[in-house]
C-alpha cells in the first residue's frame, strides 16, 4: 500500500474512526485523531451502527479533549513521540481493522453513485476534470463519505486533490466553474465570527481570510472543501531522519519570504524575523502550521506577529502552531505588502 497520507481515515477493531494527520508515522502506528465512535443514539449512521462526531470543529484544543478522552477510556491509542516530542493519539497498525484510501473509495463512486451527495460528488469531479483536464485518479473524496457515514440531508463535500501542481490547476479554475459560488453573506458572517471566536482573529483579519480561502465553498448548494494532499514523491522525510527538540514559547515578528508550500496540512512558510517579543534570540526561518486555518493564506510580504513553539531542527529553528504545549498560540497579521 501506498504511504499513509493526510486525512486518510481508519478504524480500529472497536469501530472508532480515525483520520490520518500529515505524513510523518512511527513504523509500528498511525498518527491520527479520532473523528468518530459508536454510541447507541447519534447523527451519524452506517449499518445499524451510530456514531458521534468528536471534533465540534478543528481546532487543537478540541484535538487536545479526544486525546484526553482517549487516554481514559482506550489508553492503548495515546502516546509519547521521541522523534517529534509530542504525545498524541496513534493506531497501532495491529489494532487497524481497516484502512480507507481516498482515492479509492472516489473510484467507487465514479462507478457507482447511491444517493444524491455520491452524485453530486460525481457531478463536482467531472466539472473540474473538465476545467483541468487531470484524471480521475488525482483526486479523492474524505470525511464521512470516505467511510460511509455521511448523510444527504445534512453532509458536506470534502475533496482531496493530490499533488501541488494539480492542487494550483483546480484552484486556478474554481472560480469559472459554474455550480460553485462563495461563501454567501450569512454563511460568510458565521464563517467569520466562528473564526473571531476560536482563533481570536480581528475582524479584519477574519474577512481577509475568508477572501483569501479559496478552498472552501458552496456546490450546486452544497458546502464543499478542498484539501490538497501531497503524493508519495512529494513526501521527502522519513519518520526519524529528523529529531525535532522543544526549545519552549517564541514570540515573534516576522516577513513571509516563501508561501510555495503552504498549500498542504501541515503549511510550511519561509521566514525573515524582524523581532523577537519572548523567548530565546534565535534565528526563527520557518512557520510550520497544523491549524488549517493558516494554509495557502499568507503571502510573501506579509507581515505576521506568532507565539508558538520554538523547535530546534538540526541547526536550524521553526516556530509551530497547533500543537498541544503552548495554551496561547496565535498568529496575528500585522500588514499585507
Amino acid at each position: 500500500m501506498r504511504s499513509p497520507r493526510d486525512r486518510d481515515f481508519l478504524e480500529t477493531v472497536e469501530g472508532m474512526f480515525f483520520c490520518v494527520t500529515g505524513y510523518l508515522h512511527p513504523p509500528h502506528s498511525i498518527t491520527a485523531y479520532l473523528k468518530y465512535s459508536p454510541v447507541s443514539e447519534g447523527k451519524w449512521k452506517r449499518n445499524d451502527t451510530y456514531y458521534r462526531r468528536e471534533l465540534t470543529h478543528y481546532h487543537v484544543h478540541v484535538i487536545s479533549s479526544t486525546i484526553s478522552w482517549l487516554h481514559s477510556h482506550y489508553p492503548h491509542y495515546v502516546h509519547f513521540c521521541p522523534v517529534r516530542n509530542i504525545t498524541m493519539s496513534m493506531v497501532p497498525r495491529s489494532l487497524i481493522s481497516r484502512y480507507y484510501l481516498p482515492e479509492q473509495r472516489l473510484q467507487q463512486l465514479l462507478d457507482s453513485a447511491s444517493d444524491s451527495l455520491e452524485k453530486k460528488v460525481v457531478a463536482f469531479i467531472e466539472d473540474l476534470q473538465e476545467a483541468t483536464a487531470l484524471p480521475s485518479t488525482d483526486f479523492g473524496i474524505t470525511g464521512s463519505i470516505l467511510i460511509g457515514l455521511h448523510n444527504p440531508q445534512f453532509s458536506d463535500i470534502d475533496l482531496i486533490v493530490y499533488g501541488k501542481d494539480n492542487s494550483l490547476q483546480v484552484k486556478s479554475v474554481l472560480p469559472e466553474i459554474s455550480s460553485v459560488t462563495g461563501l454567501e453573506a450569512a454563511k460568510k458572517e458565521e464563517w467569520i465570527s466562528h473564526k473571531m471566536e476560536i482563533f481570536h482573529f480581528s475582524r479584519k483579519e477574519a474577512e481577509l481570510f475568508a477572501e483569501r480561502k479559496w478552498n472552501y465553498g458552496f456546490y450546486d448548494a452544497t458546502y464543499f472543501s478542498i484539501h490538497p494532499t501531497r503524493t508519495d514523491a512529494e513526501i521527502h522525510e522519513s519518520y526519524g531522519q529528523v529529531i525535532y527538540t522543544d526549545r519552549g514559547v517564541i514570540h515573534l515578528t516576522a516577513r513571509i519570504t516563501d508561501s510555495s508550500e503552504s498549500l498542504f496540512l501541515p503549511a510550511y512558510y519561509g521566514l525573515e524575523p524582524l523581532e523577537i517579543l519572548e523567548g530565546e534570540p534565535v534565528e526563527v526561518t520557518r512557520l510550520v502550521s497544523f491549524e488549517g486555518i493558516y494554509c495557502d493564506v499568507f503571502q510573501e510580504g506579509d507581515i505576521i506577529e506568532v507565539r508558538g513553539r520554538l523547535e530546534q531542527v538540526n541547526g536550524s529553528y521553526r516556530v509551530v502552531m497547533g500543537t498541544l504545549s503552548v495554551p496561547d498560540q496565535y498568529i496575528h497579521l500585522l500588514s499585507t505588502e
